[in-house]
């Protein structure tokens, strides 16, 4: 199976992986993984005012910051999974990487604020389902 971890290096991704290695079925090297991290764009004042060098070696820093844990904790589990990095909408860009993938499941952690907490602040979990093709293992 090929399957998308989609993560930001919050608590929630730890609960994700923590639940995907309990899981057999889910977690093996019998499966194909890439990760993918997503950074908000940076506003258009800000890139012009630092330069596109030191947007970028932000971006790739703040990446690496949520990455190499979980690269680490796959290593260990002896797992070799693909990294990717996006610039831009999380829950979009989780979806369109997933149906551009050809992924057959994307698993995510969740902060689980419910159904006011998303009216207030959208869900990246929420934009995923809705717009993704794929399925959806939510963690929480």
């Amino acid at each position: 199976m090929k399957i998308l971890l989609a993560v930001d290096g919050s608590e929630y991704t730890k609960k994700m992986l923590a639940y995907l290695a309990t899981h057999e079925a889910l977690f093996g090297p019998h499966h194909s993984y890439t990760l993918l991290t997503v950074s908000p764009q940076l506003p258009p004042r800000a890139r012009s005012a630092v330069g596109k060098e030191l947007v970028e070696t932000y971006h790739r820093e703040e990446a690496e910051k949520v990455l190499s844990p979980v690269t680490k904790f796959l290593v260990r589990h002896g797992i070799d999974a693909k990294t990717t990095v996006k610039i831009g909408h999380a829950g979009e860009t989780i979806s369109k990487v997933a149906d551009s993938g050809k992924f057959d499941l994307v698993v995510m952690g969740s902060h689980g604020h419910g159904t006011w907490g998303n009216l207030v602040m959208g869900s990246v979990a929420t934009q995923v389902l809705a717009h993704c093709k794929v399925p959806v293992l939510l963690v929480r």
